[in-house]
């Protein structure tokens, strides 16, 4: 890749992302100026845009790529020149890369959380896991978990059908019958005897504290994964710590995400270990 290199994001409520500052500091560590910009839909001029208009312009300004988060993942599909077959499999594009004037549709989420969990917990078992949430994340992180080598995958959901309609595609996308959903009450017990535990809802978040679940249920063998990054240690990642387990922040698969799109925005390699560096010191902010 030659020359500067221009980036964007859209999504609603996209002030506080950190994605803008882990591509403009890898593209320019390997020597290219490089600018993203964030396309938010809560705000003019782009709320007053639809997504074709708004890839039509990006495409006409030179945009090199695109990142798409909530809540247009699915909707931006219909507008895009080329899907790739992953991406068209999960139901969902967060990475949109412009190429000879066409735009080509990717997802990362998978490959990103399945890129932090073998970083962070390269030897972790993964016999019988729980992850609690279906909804936003979930199906993106249930996939990388069947395809990381997980032997029985619950998923636990308040609205128990929900949480059933994800284990069904996890299961068809992936081939197999691993998954099964479940309701979260009681959720507990099936944490006991699990190997592994994640959580896939907004449960931990500045605005929403707390834990998804009674977190007296953990055991000092297992791990315990969050997809939460603001904060970075969540009150279950603090919790399972006190508890002697092993923990996998939200930071890896938001890193792992973000080395993916990049390398597809601009076909170099995309140093890990920086861009993680360049996230963690935008702190918990």
């Amino acid at each position: 890749m030659s020359g500067s290199i221009l980036l964007g994001l859209i999504g609603e409520g996209i002030g506080p992302s950190r994605t803008p500052a882990l591509h403009e500091a890898e593209g320019l560590a390997q020597g290219h100026a490089t600018v993203y910009r964030r396309i938010d839909t809560l705000n003019p001029p782009a709320r007053d845009m639809g997504i074709e208009e708004i890839l039509k312009a990006a495409v006409a300004t030179g945009f090199n790529g695109l990142n798409v988060t909530h809540p247009h993942k699915q909707e931006v599909m219909a507008h895009l020149d080329e899907i790739d077959e992953r991406a068209k499999s999960i139901g969902a594009v967060n990475t949109v890369v412009i190429r000879d004037g066409k735009t080509h549709g990717y997802n990362t989420d998978v490959t990103g959380y399945a890129r932090g969990l073998s970083e962070g917990l390269p030897d972790a078992d993964l016999s019988r896991v729980v992850q609690v949430g279906a909804g936003g994340a979930g199906f993106a992180v249930a996939v990388s978990l069947i395809e990381a080598g997980v032997a029985e995958l619950l998923v636990a959901d308040i609205d128990p059908e929900r949480a059933q309609r994800l284990a069904d595609n996890v299961n068809a996308v992936t081939g197999g019958n691993k998954v099964r959903g479940v309701p979260t009450a009681g959720i507990e017990e099936e944490i006991r005897t699990a190997t592994g535990v994640v959580n896939a809802t907004p449960v931990g978040m500045k605005e929403l504290p707390g834990t998804a679940f009674d977190t007296s249920c953990l055991t000092p063998h297992q791990w315990v994964s969050d997809v939460i990054y603001m904060p970075i240690e969540t009150q279950l990642l603090a919790d399972a710590k006190a508890k002697g387990c092993r923990v996998l922040d939200g930071s890896r698969m938001a890193v792992g995400q973000a080395v993916a799109s990049f390398e597809l925005f601009t076909g170099l390699k995309a140093d890990v270990d920086r861009m993680r560096a360049t996230f963690l010191a935008q702190g918990e902010a």
